[in-house]
């Protein structure tokens, strides 16, 4: 989504606002992964791989449903081989293609993603990106090049982004990392490290922020930079939220981006983990308006997050001038 794209946010603000269901569909296309970073917890969670014609009937009843937007992620979606035919699936269906991937086999497929229109890949930093992600910094430019290349030669007119967690072992590359960004002609995002329920208090003392002034300098940093028209799609309204830590803002991701698992388990978001039922077996519609009831208390009882995809989908509905102008992705 370009800077503030009236078309379609007034398009999901009618799926969201009137019809009450959900825009974005966010599907976790398998169960492996070909990384194990200490602070995700997702590769952790291994099962079966949904079938190509299991996704493809979800992607049926989803167009029903009224998605718009179909998000493929978790764990790694380059490990499916039949990635290009969902991705094509989506495409003949009318939606609007994302997908978030840690970059490993990018330069192997990225001829691949012609039907990709939003390509996220997950850039944690540059000169201590191997200690964090236990892969070259140079093999990940390196397909992050390649795909750029690509899409140029494809017209893609939505440039790539670069999302880079901040954390304690990271943040002297930030500047660089946007530097790189405009330099490459991509955009870039962040948002602070999550500790999720799994995560040891060993790992957590390795890359938790623990040197506030610093945090708080580097995304001071940051806000300036956007300010200076640097590629970075954040808002000024949530990079200023992060910098504080405080999440005031009231969460309507839920009602956003519908969250399932590779079982077809829908979830509410990526911290709410409870099954609120399988989306495959009872459909989209039904398990939405039967979990209703359900959703609205795991919310009202969350003590929030700071994932810029909640945060400032949810302050879009909440009709935020800054983020409305600000915000540039979906």
């Amino acid at each position: 989504m370009s800077r503030f794209d009236p078309f379609l946010i007034s398009k999901a603000l009618w799926q969201i606002g009137v019809q009450k269901r959900p825009f974005v569909l966010s599907h976790a296309l398998n169960a492996h992964c070909n990384m194990s970073c200490s602070f995700c917890e997702h590769w952790k969670k291994v099962g079966d791989e949904p079938t190509m014609e299991e996704v493809f009937r979800l992607l049926d009843n989803a167009k029903e449903f009224g998605i718009g937007v179909y998000n493929a992620w978790t764990i790694e979606p380059l490990l499916r081989k039949d990635l290009p035919k969902i991705m094509a699936h989506v495409k003949k269906l009318g939606m609007i293609t994302s997908m978030i991937t840690n970059g490993k086999l990018l330069y192997e497929r990225a001829e691949e993603l012609g039907d990709v229109d939003y390509l996220s890949v997950s850039v944690d930093g540059i000169k201590n990106y191997k200690e964090i992600r236990q892969m070259d910094f140079e093999t990940l430019i390196k397909g992050i090049k390649k795909a750029i290349q690509f899409r140029k030669l494809q017209n893609q007119k939505n440039p790539i982004l670069m999302n880079c967690v901040l954390m304690g072992k990271n943040l002297e590359d930030i500047e660089t990392l946007i530097f790189l960004a405009k330099e490459l002609e991509l955009k870039v995002s962040f948002e602070p490290i999550h500790k999720f329920p799994g995560i040891s208090e060993e790992v957590w003392k390795d890359i938790a922020i623990s040197d506030i002034k610093k945090f708080r300098s580097t995304v001071d940093r940051i806000i300036e930079l956007k300010e200076q028209d640097y590629p970075i799609i954040n808002s000024k309204t949530y990079l200023r939220m992060i910098r504080e830590g405080k999440m005031n803002y009231k969460c309507r991701a839920s009602g956003f981006i519908m969250d399932v698992t590779h079982d077809y388990t829908l979830e509410t978001c990526r911290v709410q983990n409870e099954p609120l039922g399988n989306v495959m077996l009872d459909g989209l519609e039904s398990v939405w308006k039967n979990s209703k009831k359900r959703r609205s208390e795991i919310i009202q009882n969350c003590k929030g997050c700071l994932f810029f995809g909640y945060v400032e989908n949810s302050l879009i509905q909440s009709l935020n001038p800054e983020v409305l102008m600000n915000y540039e992705w979906i």
